[in-house]
């Protein structure tokens, strides 16, 4: 014992000790033991454009009972991300029972905008790490058509109080052009960036790779005589084949009040979609006989000025690195918001982070960006690729509304 103990002590005080610390495998780590996640489609034009959010959540929420592996009777709470709808707490509980979850299974929603499926998936694992309960759920999931997380009027005893109490609720186009202004950031730039964004989706999609991670929803959608046709959705509709920054370079500017640089080309798409993991203990799926995807690390938030919400991820993403004592360097994928093509390029750029590990496969400026439902798709696409590439560590980070930022650790299990 004592030379085992002593052996402990050495590799933990080794270099390279924390990222053996991190990939090791414990009985109480949090593990995903199944991931998917819609198709994302056109937001008032698309295959979502007639569905409701709850019947989304439930169509999913059916593929995850059926396809899992796991009992809905020992799942024990189901938490839905989401930004838009004020009424989703009534919906991810009633659409959790229409898709054959018993009552005893709990529901709750979380909104940390951009972020809400990440944090759904981070409130699920502390609840397994701390006991609470054994097995969960986490979704992001949004109708864009339906609804958008705009800010409404605020008190103006609230909002005159502080210029960043007021730049809280500036509109997320302005926040861009801020982001794009305060830092240089070109508008060239701009539709290089979201050109390849485009071009790497395009690659992703007719090579097959969104085909593990996608589950087929089948919804009615109306045609244009106004009838509803039932159909089956499969793939992502917000690609377009043969982007270049040059075509892109001829869309106008969508928010000219505020600057020139961000257009509808170089800027996140309006989506709906949805996305859930699933997570317990790693001694838990091994007593159920589950295969285990993947290790859930850890996550964590910053704070900055509102008014360039869209720089979190380079204050998360080094947080949540030094948490756990490893660099850029360690990580094989990471998955960063495209909310706006300002951002992402700052962030790329601030980081000195390697473009070939970043949104390998695209990210919200050519898939979409339903707003709850992107921190949970980037974990599902991300351990996808990692998947396919064989590698280990995936990172993602979220730019957040209101001036936050969050990060998320996970380590790749099917090897």
């Amino acid at each position: 014992m004592a030379v085992e103990r002593i052996g402990s002590i050495i590799k933990h005080l080794a270099p390279g000790s924390s990222l053996n610390s991190i990939q090791s495998k414990n009985p109480d780590d949090i593990v995903i033991t199944y991931a998917a996640r819609t198709p994302l489609t056109k937001a008032r034009k698309g295959g979502f454009k007639d569905t409701s959010l709850e019947y989304m959540i439930m169509a999913l929420l059916e593929k995850v009972r059926e396809n899992s592996g796991v009992d809905p009777a020992i799942v024990e709470d189901i938490c839905l991300g989401n930004t838009g709808d004020a009424q989703s707490a009534y919906k991810i509980r009633a659409a959790a029972l229409a898709a054959g979850f018993p009552h005893t299974t709990a529901a709750s929603v979380v909104n940390r905008f951009c972020s809400s499926g990440l944090k759904a998936i981070a409130d699920i694992a502390h609840q397994i790490s701390n006991d609470s309960i054994s097995v969960g759920i986490a979704i992001g999931a949004e109708s864009m058509s339906t609804g958008g997380g705009a800010a409404s009027e605020l008190d103006e005893a609230v909002i005159k109080r502080t210029q960043e109490a007021h730049d809280a609720i500036q509109p997320m186009g302005w926040t861009s052009e801020n982001v794009a202004k305060d830092f240089g950031i070109t508008r060239e730039k701009m539709d290089i960036y979201s050109a390849e964004s485009f071009q790497r989706a395009e690659k992703a999609q007719k090579a097959g790779f969104f085909d593990d991670e996608i589950v087929p929803i089948t919804t009615k959608v109306k045609d244009a005589s106004g009838e509803l046709k039932e159909v089956t959705l499969t793939k992502d509709e917000g690609i377009r084949p043969g982007t270049t920054a040059e075509g892109l370079g001829k869309i106008r500017a969508a928010f000219p009040q505020w600057g020139p640089t961000t257009t509808g080309g170089n800027a996140s798409q309006v989506t709906d979609g949805a996305a859930a993991v699933v997570l317990m203990k790693r001694s838990t799926a091994i007593k159920l006989g589950l295969p285990i995807m993947a290790k859930y690390v850890g996550s964590t938030v910053t704070a900055l000025p509102p008014r360039i919400m869209g720089i979190g991820p380079s204050l998360a993403i080094p947080k949540l690195l030094s948490i756990y004592n490893i660099s850029l360097n360690d990580i094989d994928v990471v998955e960063i918001n495209e909310a706006f093509a300002s951002m992402a390029v700052y962030c790329r750029d601030k980081l000195n982070l390697d473009w070939a590990k970043m949104n390998p496969r695209g990210g919200a400026i050519a898939l979409g960006h339903p707003l709850g439902t992107t921190g949970a798709r980037q974990v599902v696409t991300g351990l996808s690729e990692l998947r396919r590439t064989k590698k280990k560590l995936l990172l993602t980070s979220m730019c957040i509304g209101t001036g936050q930022g969050m990060a998320g650790l996970f380590v790749n299990e099917q090897l």
